[in-house]
């Protein structure tokens, strides 16, 4: 038995790649629980308006590279981060101003939202494709390991090897950050408090002063912004491909259903359960155990459940069984 190779191959290829992918979905639910909970509708075009913000981040990256700007060891990337959360913000409450205040001034019905934001969805896809193309981009640059697998080795002197990189490094913290920020907001200013109020009670709110009109603005705003973090982080710990990002849809969605729709916290510990449940069953375990059993007992087929082609599937079986089992989800839908 190799107890500390096995811990060094499970961190190595289910652990840290999970907390990372974990940390970009659950700024992806974030911004769906925001949007669900003050403007009370399932915003479908998240995916593609992340890759849409992502795609001014990476032509902000590439002027900066040519300008011979650089962030030392980070990615340059974070400094063309403000660029990519100004268009989207603006590109937002354009979209707002011409399609969905009207269906607010109408009161429509939530899956009429549904269907303008598919609208501004396939918008969105076609402008992202005529800017970059459908093909793959990278824009990573900097350092990209924090410590490589030969450097863990000789440190170590494990058999295994662990590779932690940069991508995986920043995208938690920024993660991190920017939920710490979210929830300091959202108990701690005036503003925030404004939200919670609206979204508990909307026309216990309007009574009590609040500017409606503010408060859409500055939940487009901080949905905005969430989304332009999950998509640069995601391309920078993956690669940028639009259709990607439509595709983490499911994931986005899945993730704040199963901690609760309308739950911050619900929305980042789904994004978690998410993320290692996908990584957990996709992967093949032979390796991990042929250091924790002895030889006559090593396995000999992969001990992988699903391929990893198959990994949505994880998700959209997660998510069924939280709709049948318990359509409230962990926290059960409390709101701001």
């Amino acid at each position: 038995m190799d107890i500390l190779n096995a811990i060094v191959v499970l961190s190595n290829f289910v652990l840290i790649p999970a907390l990372a992918y974990g940390s970009q979905i659950a700024l992806g639910a974030l911004g769906i629980t925001l949007i669900y909970s003050i403007l009370r509708f399932a915003h479908f075009a998240h995916g593609d308006i992340m890759a849409f913000g992502t795609a001014f981040v990476i032509l902000g990256t590439w002027g900066l590279q040519a300008m011979g700007v650089s962030f030392g060891p980070l990615p340059t990337a974070l400094l063309a981060l403000p660029l990519g959360i100004a268009v989207i913000i603006l590109y937002l409450l354009l979209a707002d101003r011409m399609v969905y205040r009207f269906y607010r001034k109408v009161k429509a019905k939530p899956m009429i939202f549904v269907m303008a934001s598919l609208g501004v969805m396939f918008v969105t896809n076609g402008l992202t494709r005529l800017i970059m193309g459908p093909g793959e981009r990278r824009f990573d640059d900097g350092e990209r390991f924090v410590f490589s697998v030969r450097e863990f080795r000789e440190w170590s002197g494990l058999a295994e090897g662990l590779a932690l990189r940069s991508s995986q490094v920043i995208t938690v913290v920024v993660a991190l950050i920017a939920m710490a920020l979210l929830f300091w907001f959202l108990n701690r200013t005036k503003s925030g408090k404004s939200m919670r109020a609206y979204s508990d009670n909307e026309d216990l709110a309007l009574l009590s002063g609040i500017n409606p009109e503010r408060v859409v603005i500055i939940t487009w705003a901080i949905a905005g912004t969430l989304m332009v973090l999950a998509g640069t982080l995601y391309g920078l710990d993956k690669s940028y491909r639009p259709f990607t990002y439509f595709q983490l849809l499911l994931p986005f969605f899945a993730a704040a259903i199963v901690g609760g729709l309308g739950s911050p916290l619900g929305a980042i510990v789904g994004g978690y359960v998410i993320a290692f449940a996908e990584m957990g069953i996709t992967y093949a375990w032979r390796r991990f155990f042929n250091h924790l059993l002895p030889d006559d007992w090593a396995p000999t087929t992969m001990l992988q459940i699903i391929p990893v082609d198959y990994k949505f599937a994880v998700t959209f079986a997660i998510l069924v069984l939280v709709l049948i089992f318990r359509p409230t989800g962990i926290f059960r839908g409390k709101t701001l």
